[in-house]
């Protein structure tokens, strides 16, 4: 098995990735963080049909802080787990309002302090929002490091302690940009694209019953 360096990861997704940059859309911090929590277990175009109806009515923190969960979930119940991501989309405005004087917090301890927000959205937070290089983990970054032998783990946070040795600190946010979209769109779940993939030599998991190695 042929070493992998993180120089040539990052050559070769540059190469066929376009445009590394997060799918959600959002105007602010605060609306990329009710995304972003929307999210979770549900797909970024799912997540975008949903703001694209509830972000011209509400928009900021002091607007979601007074919504009931009723009356959020009437836009967001089309997500998974909606009803609790309504009361915590609603409680962390609460925090933000309260606690940060309406703005959404860019240290990643006030972030994970916000109802509902844990380590994976603080980091998307932090990196989207406001350039930070943090380094999000999300299932696709985990199963793209899995397969390609970066890691044996199904822990996001380990993942993430391991990504964040082997690639350089500057080139967090674009890596994960980068492995997101990978694991997304080529190196699916059920049916990657191996035959046209340069990382394919590289990669030691099993996908059903073929071995994705060449």
């Amino acid at each position: 098995m042929k070493k992998l360096s993180a120089s040539f990861i990052e050559k070769y997704l540059d190469s066929i990735i376009e445009s590394p940059k997060s799918e959600l859309q959002f105007n602010s911090p605060f609306e990329l963080l009710v995304a972003v929590m929307l999210s979770a277990q549900c797909t970024d175009k799912r997540v975008n049909i949903i703001t694209s109806k509830l972000f011209p009515v509400y928009h900021t923190p002091e607007a979601f802080a007074k919504l009931t969960t009723d009356e959020l979930e009437k836009y967001i119940h089309s997500c998974t787990y909606y009803h609790n991501k309504a009361k915590n989309i609603i409680n962390a405005s609460r925090d933000i309002v309260d606690r940060f004087g309406g703005q959404v917090p860019t240290k990643h301890a006030d972030l994970v302090s916000l109802a509902g927000v844990g380590n994976k959205t603080a980091n998307v937070v932090q990196a989207v929002a406001f350039g930070q290089q943090a380094f999000a983990v999300d299932t696709h970054i985990l199963r793209v490091s899995n397969r390609l032998g970066l890691v044996e783990t199904k822990n996001p946070d380990i993942c993430e302690r391991v990504l964040k040795q082997f690639f350089q600190g500057k080139d967090y946010n674009k890596m994960h940009h980068l492995m997101l979209l990978f694991g997304r769109y080529y190196c699916t779940a059920r049916s990657p694209r191996c035959s046209d993939c340069e990382l394919c030599d590289y990669c030691i998991k099993k996908v059903g019953e073929k071995n994705v190695s060449r």
